[in-house]
């Protein structure tokens, strides 16, 4: 929300842009396929396992080898999927080469350079042509449906807005939200910060990650 000038008697800052990402897919998919296949992998600052566990997929196709390969560059994509992931201003980019492109292929490559780097490009789509990845995204999206507030007032950015207020003015202008089992916050070069469901639902929780811009 935003406009030029302030709005009497309305408490969020007329100039005020916040995103809210509750649907990272290069991320969804990248926790998706680590418990799905059961990868191990190791490295600093890994989130912790999904809330909504999918089912395990055997295949036999799948070897052993080929999972200590996807084990050993799940760390790396990870790292490069948020970093992607967190530049602010993604969406104005896209929106602005999708009306510049000359044709479908010039689409596809724009949309592609944007959206970022994820697991598809360095596996393929192998990997999600499953039961496993249709009904957890279905079960994902049928639970974000059901838990959106009815008012935008009933948000967390409202809830806790004195406190969102500090840290956009201390830079913020990107939250991303994963769907974890465990508390998990991390903060993305100047602008962005990335967490669980469960620490933005909770605002004592919320108020103290906010206040790492403040």
């Amino acid at each position: 929300m935003r406009s030029s000038k302030p709005i009497p008697g309305n408490l969020w800052p007329h100039d005020m842009v916040i995103t809210v990402e509750d649907r990272p897919s290069l991320l969804l998919e990248l926790l998706w396929i680590r418990e799905a296949y059961e990868l191990k992998p190791r490295g600093k600052s890994l989130p912790p396992l999904l809330s909504d566990t999918p089912m395990v997929i055997r295949d036999a196709v799948v070897s052993s080898n080929t999972r200590a390969e996807w084990e050993y560059w799940w760390p790396e994509i990870w790292q490069t999927a948020i970093a992607h992931t967190g530049m602010d201003g993604n969406a104005g980019k896209l929106d602005e080469g999708l009306r510049t492109a000359a044709g479908p292929k010039e689409h596809a490559d724009h949309f592609r350079r944007v959206i970022g780097p994820g697991w598809r490009d360095k596996f393929g789509d192998d990997a999600f042509d499953n039961d496993s990845f249709r009904t957890w995204s279905q079960r994902r999206w049928d639970a974000q449906l059901a838990t959106l507030p009815a008012r935008v007032e009933e948000s967390a950015e409202w809830r806790d807005l004195p406190n969102l207020i500090n840290a956009w003015r201390a830079g913020l202008r990107k939250i991303i939200i994963i769907p974890c089992s465990g508390a998990f916050t991390h903060k993305l070069g100047e602008s962005v910060l990335l967490m669980d469901f469960a620490t933005r639902d909770n605002s004592d929780s919320y108020r103290q990650v906010l206040s790492t811009f403040g």
